[in-house]
């Protein structure tokens, strides 16, 4: 199996190794898929309750080097989602702490911040040397400003997001699955970043899910989702798979602005 063309392969050190040997044990997990995932930058568009635990994830799995952007310092009311965060740390910067956090989870991981958001400005320099991104910021301008990103640069993104205790999941490969501007092409006028619930535990879950789909389109390891959405509500535990299809007409994947682009290869397209 193959991952992400794009990413290399790194060796591992016996430390490394003795840290993912249960992970190893997998069935079909092998060294290669560890030496990939190694070999491999993501991307985490925003650090709170979704993107933090996809980043804490990624980083005990083994993954090589992550970027994360997210502006603003840490408040009281962060505390109830975001586990990378220190109460003593209230009023600083947050991608600050999450990148401590994760130097002191596994110091053999790459970890690059940047106190910003997502824009057409920075997009290049966020993206730079990045195989993998994952959207999980609170609002659609950024969302939709990394999703044009990605296809533009033919960068694969996992797509996330979560509401009180309902949220989905989906994938957008470039020139193969549909992009979040098929599925969403106008924003929710109702919706207001700082404005919806969270319980922690449903965001938590979220993240860790995102993590596992980066795990496979990474690694060519198990069955990425692939033009399906995950949808779920936890209220009742209610999950299914609903399949989506790219717009034809969108105008940020259709195949008049993509054309210019190879496809991205990973282990199951």
């Amino acid at each position: 199996m193959r991952g992400l063309e794009r990413n290399t392969v790194r060796w591992l050190t016996e430390i490394e190794l003795e840290r993912y040997r249960r992970q190893l044990m997998l069935d079909g997990f092998t060294l290669g898929h560890q030496q990939r995932l190694k070999g491999s930058t993501a991307l985490i568009a925003g650090i709170g309750g979704l993107g933090g635990n996809a980043a804490l994830y990624l980083a005990i799995a083994g993954i090589g080097k992550m970027v994360f952007a997210h502006y603003g310092n840490l408040t009281l009311s962060n505390m109830n989602r975001q586990i990378l965060m220190k109460h003593d740390w209230i009023g600083k910067s947050r991608v600050i702490q999450a990148m401590k956090s994760i130097e002191d989870i596994n110091p053999d991981v790459e970890v690059e911040i940047f106190d910003e958001r997502t824009s057409e400005d920075n997009a290049d320099r966020l993206l730079a040397g990045v195989q993998i991104a994952l959207s999980a910021r609170p609002n659609f301008d950024e969302r939709k400003i990394l999703n044009k990103a990605c296809v533009e640069r033919n960068i694969p993104m996992v797509e996330a997001a979560m509401n009180g205790m309902e949220g989905y999941l989906f994938n957008v490969i470039p020139k193969t699955t549909p992009c979040l501007n098929c599925l969403y092409p106008e924003d929710d006028p109702e919706w207001e970043e700082l404005g919806f619930p969270v319980l922690g535990a449903v965001s938590g879950m979220l993240g860790c899910l995102m993590a596992i789909e980066a795990i496979k389109l990474l690694t060519g390891y198990g069955k990425p989702l692939l033009s399906q959405m995950l949808a779920f509500n936890t209220f009742d535990m209610d999950f299914r798979k609903l399949n989506i299809r790219r717009d034809d007409n969108c105008k940020v994947c259709s195949p008049v602005k993509t054309g210019c682009f190879e496809k991205v290869k990973v282990g199951h397209l």
